[in-house]
């Protein structure tokens, strides 16, 4: 089994100074990664905020959760990413997604396109990319995108490029990332383009040993030396277990789920420090997860989480 390591999903700040201070704490405390979203909402741009994130730490790592293949040709972010992965000294991990929120689609007028047809476009630019990061030339004819006899430049720091992070809650994209990943997100089903009932019921635990098997056969040998992540939808450090109890009994109905069933859902990580560590060793026994990412506003109080299970 992988050792646990964590991450903070961290899209915006107050100001460049108060980003900075946020960065430096969480790599203080012990997290691994900081991460940034790419989306069209209220968030800063991915590639500049992880710029200034590596500037203000030393040994964070940054990466995106996820850029979205429809928003930036492949031969561009190859070069953002090889630059930034150069100057961080190899701290990056490179997140890349088919894209799943349709009002990104709909309000900057991007054709959604079906999901099968945006699974096929990110699988060619992982392919382009993973060329444009070897220092060999580059020709590709695919479906989606043609590149013609070019190198990509500058080299990144880390052999080969960054470690590449795909996740998704379907078996296309799931089997796909097995083949093609490094770090494997098992994430809750998006296909309907927003978060609803359909995603809670999707998110149950049963579903994620689903997930785990795809991954599982579609890597074969290499399955063994590939990370899985879990993006948690919320993490709740109490007191005591009744405060857990308590938050699911109230949280359930909203989705129109059972208490019990919620309380199987992985990607909710609840109770006191040792609650949520045995919840985490189980989990990592069930489905494989050892990276853990979580929010910005719970970084305080998963640290005595983070410091207790980090690199075990």
């Amino acid at each position: 089994m992988h050792p646990f390591r964590f991450g903070v999903q961290f899209s915006k700040s107050a100001s460049g100074a108060d980003y900075r201070d946020s960065v430096s704490r969480i790599e203080d405390l012990g997290y691994s990664t900081v991460f940034c979203p790419d989306h069209f909402d209220d968030q800063w741009a991915p590639t500049v905020a992880l710029t200034v994130a590596a500037e203000a730490t030393t040994d964070l790592r940054v990466a995106t959760l996820v850029y979205d293949v429809d928003y930036r040709h492949p031969v561009v972010l190859a070069k953002e990413i090889a630059t930034l992965d150069l100057v961080s000294g190899g701290r990056v991990e490179f997140g890349i997604g088919a894209g799943w929120m349709s009002n990104d689609y709909h309000t900057a007028g991007i054709s959604f396109d079906k999901a099968g047809t945006r699974i096929d476009r990110m699988i060619e630019a992982i392919d382009v990319i993973r060329g444009l990061w070897s220092g060999t030339p580059v020709n590709f004819r695919g479906e989606h995108y043609v590149v013609r006899d070019i190198t990509g430049t500058p080299n990144p720091h880390q052999p080969g490029g960054p470690p590449i992070i795909v996740g998704g809650g379907g078996k296309r994209v799931l089997t796909e990332a097995a083949r093609r990943a490094d770090i494997v997100g098992l994430n809750a089903s998006l296909h309907s383009g927003t978060v609803g009932p359909e995603t809670a019921l999707s998110a149950l635990g049963d579903r994620f040993l689903e997930r785990r098997q795809w991954v599982e056969d579609a890597a074969g040998d290499r399955f063994a030396g590939i990370e899985l992540q879990m993006n948690t939808f919320m993490t709740a450090v109490t007191k005591t277990t009744g405060e857990a109890d308590e938050m699911f009994e109230g949280m359930a109905p909203m989705f129109g789920l059972t208490p019990e069933q919620a309380r199987t859902i992985p990607m909710v990580l609840a109770g006191t420090v040792e609650d949520v560590c045995d919840q985490l060793h189980r989990y990592r026994e069930l489905y494989g997860t050892s990276y853990w990412v979580i929010h910005d506003g719970e970084v305080d109080a998963m640290a005595p989480v983070v410091e207790r299970m980090r690199g075990k």
